[in-house]
């Protein structure tokens, strides 16, 4: 009964995506996440899209579907704390935003990113998008053990990409793969996955408290996923003693 009250209820959000600056190209997160919003995967109200580009593919997705557009050209603390205060927010999700965030309540903002996080080489200042991919792409000549992955996580103003993940879907490297092919294909992933994950986090099934050294919260269910931190893969005692007497044996452990 309880998850059905959360999703009865529309969380309002802000969109922050950079996306290209010409009419009619990028912004496919922030389209994805508004046809997911249509379908009722998720139970939300986009109260506006804010873009760095003043007339670029996110304005023509919002524009499309009546969504307020905002222009940002200032990025201090006080100009994301003016936007949520204008919007009336509760939560803030980037879609391929690539301005320092500052300002928000980093246990209600909420960063995709198409790339590993746990390896510095993939993410932090500069690295987004094409090279991101390019990067993988390199390091993987030699060593199969590279991969790539879609990481969703909390953002803090500790720096780009550090705040806590919650998710991480690994994705193989194919021999010939390029920047272009294997973006692609993260993209793909991107789409499929980040709607549903922000689904959980929006209705309270994965959170955080938003204080450093504090652990996020994921259903039990969860922590069996392939997808979940490996970290977070913390079982009860009691699960794991059923599964043992089930003779399955324990499904996860702590890394």
């Amino acid at each position: 009964m309880l998850l059905l009250k959360l999703f009865k209820r529309k969380y309002k959000v802000v969109i922050f995506a950079t996306g290209d600056k010409s009419p009619g190209k990028g912004g496919s997160g922030f389209l994805h996440l508004i046809l997911n919003m249509l379908a009722g995967v998720l139970p939300i109200e986009i109260v506006a899209v804010v873009s760095n580009y003043e007339n670029g593919g996110v304005r023509t997705i919002a524009d499309k579907y009546g969504i307020w557009f905002i222009h940002m050209t200032a990025f201090t603390a006080a100009d994301y704390a003016r936007i949520a205060a204008d919007t009336g927010a509760e939560w803030f999700l980037l879609s391929g935003w690539l301005k320092f965030v500052r300002g928000l309540p980093a246990n209600r903002t909420v960063n995709i990113h198409p790339g590993p996080t746990d390896d510095k080489r993939f993410c932090g200042d500069n690295m987004y998008g094409h090279h991101v991919h390019k990067g993988i792409v390199t390091a993987r000549v030699g060593d199969e053990s590279v991969l790539s992955a879609v990481t969703m996580h909390f953002v803090t103003e500790a720096g780009y990409d550090v705040g806590p993940s919650f998710f991480k879907y690994p994705l193989w490297v194919e021999t010939g793969d390029d920047a272009d092919s294997l973006g692609g294909r993260v993209n793909r992933y991107e789409h499929g996955w980040q709607s549903l994950v922000t689904m959980l986090v929006i209705t309270g099934q994965i959170s955080w408290s938003g204080i450093k050294g504090d652990e996020v919260r994921v259903p039990l269910w969860y922590r069996t996923m392939p997808f979940c931190p490996a970290r977070l893969r913390v079982l009860p005692w009691w699960y794991r003693l059923l599964n043992c007497v089930s003779g399955r044996g324990s499904v996860a452990t702590r890394a």
